[in-house]
């Protein structure tokens, strides 16, 4: 197993896991997510299922508890339902035995439909307890749901390292990448760039700085496109403002002013914590629409 970053696309992610590069599903990755990724990916499905519509989106749910609470029920609720005749909206009901969940039962946990006794018991018992915190996650394929077919919901349980494998075997999870500066992409757990060695924690401090120097000069110079570096005198500071190959004035005649300079040179000290080994070329990465 290998800490790393996973994503699909520009559609999820991207998240910190953990898996096994070998075990591979057509190609794709299998990843176990710790809880706050978990949570994360559940918030960007609910979103996804918000803007296209449940009907042709997967979503995850994370429900907690504590290891003494007394059973629960939860409604989670979806979109409308293709094949009712009467208008209606889908959901499910989530049981919780989180005492058995402590204990590894598999009969901890249940998934049927929503009836009204359902509701009832879920608006009267919510989680309490002293006990240990403990959560599991639920992954709802709404297109399935009405067809009555009994994979289209299903509990996922923490492993033996507190991890949720979620969309293993499933989807189309794919290493996320980091971008170097000298512009060769990596995936997440390579900690240096093999086209010219930076380290992945230089090149994001880089890039952060970058996009903060800026901001701070576009503010005069919208075409502004890279600065020139230089630390002779052992403090970095920026000797040249570029567009697009031409130099841009800094003196009176030009767009900037002492100010705009000075805030752009603390922007880019405090970003490089001092470094001796400032000078040279930094562009500015694309400033986001």
């Amino acid at each position: 197993m290998i800490e790393t970053r996973v994503c699909i696309d520009n559609m999820l992610g991207p998240f910190d896991c953990k898996l096994d590069p070998h075990n591979r599903w057509n190609g794709w990755l299998s990843p176990h997510f710790p809880l706050d990724a978990a949570r994360k990916l559940a918030d960007q499905t609910l979103r996804m299922a918000d803007e296209y519509g449940y009907d042709g989106v997967d979503t995850i749910h994370v429900i907690e508890g504590r290891a003494d609470s007394q059973e629960t029920v939860h409604i989670i609720e979806g979109g409308p339902s293709r094949y009712s005749e009467e208008p209606e909206d889908l959901a499910v009901a989530v049981r919780i035995n989180w005492r058995a969940l402590e204990r590894g039962s598999d009969a901890a946990t249940s998934i049927t439909d929503a009836t009204p006794k359902a509701r009832k018991a879920a608006r009267r018992r919510k989680p309490t307890g002293r006990g240990a915190r403990r959560a599991v996650a639920v992954h709802i394929r709404w297109m399935y749901l009405d067809e009555g077919s009994d994979t289209a919901a299903n509990v996922i349980r923490p492993d033996r390292e507190g991890l949720y494998a979620i969309g293993g075997w499933e989807w189309t999870w794919h290493f996320a990448s980091w971008w170097c500066v000298c512009g060769a992409g990596t995936d997440w757990h390579e900690t240096e760039c093999g086209r010219c060695g930076l380290s992945r924690e230089k090149a994001l401090l880089l890039t952060q700085t970058a996009r903060k120097v800026g901001e701070v000069l576009h503010r005069l110079a919208p075409g502004a496109t890279a600065v020139l570096l230089d630390s002779m005198d052992g403090v970095p500071h920026i000797a040249a403002v570029f567009a697009n190959g031409t130099e841009l004035s800094t003196g009176d005649d030009g767009p900037f002013d002492t100010e705009t300079l000075g805030e752009a040179d603390v922007a880019l000290r405090v970003g490089l914590d001092g470094s001796q080994n400032a000078s040279g070329l930094m562009v500015f990465p694309a400033c986001d629409d």
